[in-house]
């Protein structure tokens, strides 16, 4: 029996192979688990249409992806925050606030969990702001922090 393998199966092989197994273990083990599905003619036809249908997705959110990096790199975020007397802030720049600065004046989306502050800014100053993208894609973005 052949069977194309949706999931990987220790010992047999990986999610996308076709195997040729015995009928039992084909029929009561890996398509009774969900572990694989009969090799015919429309389930390939299925699965290769759907494997096209994910590369497609997948480029479409990288150049997506990469589009908000240039965007991010291009432009500097502007943080207002009030002083002490001794000219450091009161509190810290929070990814929050970074978040909605991005939102609201650049109408760009990003989650705030997405922001990787090297260490807490507490002074005002230019910093360099790591945001990752995700599948492996990094901004630096420009923060400014200035008192009021």
């Amino acid at each position: 029996m052949r069977v194309l393998l949706i999931k990987d199966v220790k010992g047999l092989g990986k999610a996308g192979e076709i195997k040729e197994v015995k009928d039992g273990y084909g029929n009561n083990f890996l398509i009774g688990k969900g572990f694989a599905k009969a090799a015919t003619h429309e389930v390939l036809r299925r699965y290769e249409a759907e494997q096209k249908h994910k590369a497609e997705e997948l480029k479409y959110e990288l150049s997506n992806i990469e589009t908000l990096k240039a965007e991010l790199e291009k432009i500097t975020v502007k943080v207002k925050k009030a002083l002490g007397a001794n000219g450091a802030l009161f509190g810290a720049v929070t990814k929050d606030e970074v978040s909605e600065i991005l939102e609201r004046d650049h109408h760009l989306i990003v989650d705030k969990k997405s922001f990787d502050f090297d260490h807490i800014i507490k002074a005002t100053g230019i910093y360099d702001v790591n945001v990752k993208l995700g599948h492996g894609i990094s901004a630096t973005l420009k923060l400014e922090v200035e008192g009021e």
